[in-house]
């Protein structure tokens, strides 16, 4: 069974196996963890996003269409949508404080340094508009190219690239300001 495609899985899973269902939640919940954590800046809500998304395989597997969209697609537009849904519900601002976990690699102060970009490119990307976040998040985080992202956000690639655009404009203005403002501080500070 471990050979098994997605769309065989999906269609085991639609006659209740749950083997089937553990081993696509195997395959895809990391990816699925990843888009929601990355859109909704909270481990614990992409937590919950995740499992509603395997949930509604669970629940809608028997509706599944093999050959009509791949099923890593149509999941990802699940989990965006309900990312989605729920920035639209919530509007506060909340970050994710759990560390990210160490390497062997870095120095301590290196690892500082990142881990001090990752926070700050993370608060600008939850500034984004929740659609532009969506299109950053896809293409750039989940790897997924401009015509996958569209299927997903069920608009057109020029949209996408609209998004993209838009996006990193406001990107590029949120770093570059909160770099001169870094800057400034250290200057003032340091004197």
């Amino acid at each position: 069974m471990i050979d098994a495609s997605d769309d065989e899985l999906v269609a085991r899973v639609a006659l209740g196996d749950e083997a089937a269902c553990r081993l696509l939640v195997d395959r895809h919940l990391t990816r699925m963890l990843a888009l929601a954590r990355r859109m909704l800046g909270s481990h614990a809500d992409a937590e919950e996003v995740a499992q509603e998304v395997f949930l509604r395989v669970w629940t809608h597997a028997s509706r599944w269409e093999p050959g009509r969209a791949q099923f890593s697609t149509w999941l990802h537009r699940v989990a965006t949508n309900l990312c989605l849904d729920r920035l639209r519900r919530h509007t506060t601002d909340d970050i994710d404080s759990i560390p990210e976990p160490q390497s062997d690699g870095p120095t301590p102060l290196e690892e500082l340094e990142r881990q001090d970009l990752a926070r700050r490119v993370d608060l600008a990307l939850q500034g984004l508009p929740a659609r532009q976040r969506a299109a950053v998040t896809l293409t750039h985080y989940q790897g997924l190219s401009n015509i996958e992202a569209a299927e997903i956000l069920n608009v057109s690639v020029e949209a996408v690239e609209s998004l993209l655009g838009r996006a990193r404009r406001q990107l590029r203005v949120a770093l570059a300001t909160e770099r001169d403002e870094w800057l400034r501080k250290t200057v003032e500070y340091g004197q």
